[in-house]
């Protein structure tokens, strides 16, 4: 008996077979395919690397000059417009830490000057002086002492009984049971806070003959208190 298949049946014995080729390829399948992957991207590289070549196949050995010379320039040209940017972009980078450090100057002279005038309140590092008269008045003399011997110790802001903020135009005045202050009459006891290194601030105080002791000859006896923050909120106006 023949085992060759009948007729009827090769075709569907022959997609079979293809389609179990596909799906389950031999070695030799394989290979076949890898060739044929290395072919067609070695005959891509060819056409694209033709068509570069036709890009100057033409041209004359001069024509080849002129153009590197044109690619010379333009890269030259970039990098000067390049060298040209940079050094615009530093220049204003320096321009503007030239404003900001003059801004800043600004602020802090303005800041400065607000403090000196009295037209902002003040937190810092302190004393707090209280003067009672105990004995006696203490003496106008002696209280414009105090506050001058202050000021020379580096004292940034006084102010007197929480009331009035002294500045360089503060006015003393005698008044009837206290002291006038820019037109405020002030009793005791006298509460001077003062802004600034406790310690240099306490030395102005009591020094020989200073003004601890000017005020001890008036009747009048002095405790002072050092302080790490101290609030002055007295403020004066714009016009005064």
């Amino acid at each position: 008996m023949s085992s060759t298949p009948e007729p009827s049946r090769r075709p569907a014995l022959g997609r079979a077979r293809l389609w179990q080729a596909f799906i389950r390829p031999s070695s030799g399948q394989f290979v076949v395919a890898a060739l044929l992957a290395a072919v067609g991207f070695s005959a891509v590289t060819q056409v694209r690397a033709n068509e570069l070549d036709d890009t100057y196949a033409g041209y004359r050995e001069q024509d080849l000059v002129d153009v590197l010379t044109a690619l010379s320039g333009a890269s030259q040209r970039a990098e000067g417009e390049l060298a040209r940017l940079t050094d615009t972009r530093r220049e204003l980078r320096s321009v503007t830490g030239r404003r900001e450090a003059a801004i800043a100057d600004a602020r802090q002279s303005l800041d400065t000057y607000n403090i000196l005038a009295g037209l902002v309140p003040v937190t810092g590092p302190g004393i707090r002086v209280t003067i009672a008269e105990t004995e006696g008045e203490a003496d106008l003399e002696s209280m414009i002492d105090t506050i001058q011997e202050l000021r020379n110790a580096g004292a940034e802001s006084i102010a007197i009984n929480g009331q009035v903020r002294v500045i360089a135009q503060t006015a003393f005045e005698d008044g009837i049971g206290g002291i006038a202050v820019d037109g405020v009459l002030l009793q005791p006891p006298y509460v001077l806070d003062v802004i600034g290194d406790p310690s240099t601030l306490r030395s102005a105080m009591v020094f020989l003959r200073g003004p601890v002791d000017q005020l001890a000859d008036d009747g009048a006896t002095v405790v002072i208190d050092e302080f790490s923050s101290l609030n002055i909120n007295a403020v004066r106006g714009p016009d005064s």
